[in-house]
């Protein structure tokens, strides 16, 4: 009892509260942080990188301008990805980074602490869940809310997820592709694996330094997946030159690649989020998974824009596969839209964890 009336204040205090500040939804991406303010929309869309001295710790820089300095940066400043397969693997960056962003995003109502919505991948841990709720408290927000990945993006995309019928969402980002059906609110199967835009990148890297003794950075490598990778046979196959580091001599070196070879580069990541495709309709209710065949599945996500994968994943699963319209910005709509639901409805979209709101 006591704690429920407990509950019930902080509720109140909360909703008392949210007349005064800009409530924020987070996409706490591996690869890229955005940030929805309510009334306002998607306010920020930064990568995840934060750069720090080495020596005093100190945040040199956030965001965008951080990640110009990965794998730039003097002795002294190290550039790095607090976000690895879509949790946090520093604690104390992340805190920095989130603190950078929410005062951003709310920069008059600084004195102010904001209610935060953040999606976080459907499969991770209790202690994982914890890290985040608590990197949360420590950069700002007064109450956080957990919403898994796949819902966050069902919702952004509009799918109707409150209804009692199947709707199968496949988002693949940096660190985790997510793959559910959902039905009434709820969660009826979901797939989480760790294989997504960052597994990508990494495939192109080692496919260069095998193939061609030719060493590339992160960046390089996102930029050949963005200008000429695929999962499926092109119309008219593409070609780039690539720089990067010979191996043996030592110096800089240009090859000539085609999208044939990132293609075979990219098999063994694209055939996994096939597999994870295909074991969760396996685990789809036989009158849920009836649905699919009419509504199909829908793509979001940075990974969804890899050229080909809507069509590789429908010729595998026999279903019909659309790519969401700005699949990019699909989870952090979600969050917005939660932001805007009424209490109940939010607590039957949320994940499980310690709650404030």
């Amino acid at each position: 009892m006591i704690q429920k009336l407990i509950r019930f204040f902080r509720g109140l205090v909360d909703y008392v509260l949210g007349f005064f500040s800009s409530d924020l939804g987070i996409d706490l991406g591996t690869a890229t942080t955005l940030v929805y303010v309510k009334g306002e929309g998607i306010v920020i869309a930064e990568p995840s990188v934060v750069a720090i001295e080495k020596e005093t710790n100190r945040v040199v820089a956030v965001g965008q301008e951080a990640k110009m300095m990965l794998g730039r940066t003097p002795g002294a400043i190290v550039a790095i990805r607090p976000m690895k397969d879509g949790v946090i693997s520093d604690f104390e960056v992340t805190e920095a980074m989130l603190k950078y962003f929410i005062k951003k995003a709310q920069p008059r109502k600084f004195f102010m602490r904001p209610a935060v919505v953040i999606a976080i991948p459907s499969g991770i841990t209790e202690v994982e869940k914890r890290a985040v709720i608590d990197s949360a408290e420590h950069a700002g927000a007064r109450s956080v809310i957990l919403i898994e990945e796949p819902k966050a993006a069902a919702i952004g995309v509009g799918l109707p997820v409150q209804e009692p019928g199947g709707n199968m969402i496949i988002d693949i980002g940096g660190g985790t592709t997510e793959l559910a059906v959902i039905s009434l609110g709820g969660i009826v199967y979901a797939k989480s694996i760790r294989v997504a835009g960052d597994e990508m990148d990494t495939a192109i890297m080692e496919y260069l330094r095998k193939t061609y003794n030719l060493m590339i950075g992160e960046r390089t490598s996102e930029e050949i997946k963005m200008r000429i990778g695929s999962a499926y046979p092109l119309e008219e196959e593409l070609t780039m030159d690539v720089r990067g580091r010979d191996l043996i001599a030592g110096l800089p070196k240009t090859i000539a690649i085609t999208s044939v070879e990132i293609r075979e580069a990219l098999a063994d990541t694209v055939q996994a989020i096939v597999d994870a495709a295909k074991s969760t309709l396996e685990h789809t209710p036989p009158e849920l998974a009836a649905d699919l065949i009419d509504r199909g599945i829908v793509m979001a996500g940075g990974g969804s824009l890899l050229r080909g994968i809507d069509k590789r994943i429908a010729e595998e699963t026999g279903l019909p596969v659309i790519v969401a319209e700005d699949s990019n910005t699909a989870v952090v709509r979600g969050t917005g839209e939660t932001l805007n639901m009424p209490a109940l409805m939010k607590r039957r979209l949320m994940a499980r964890a310690r709650l404030d709101f």
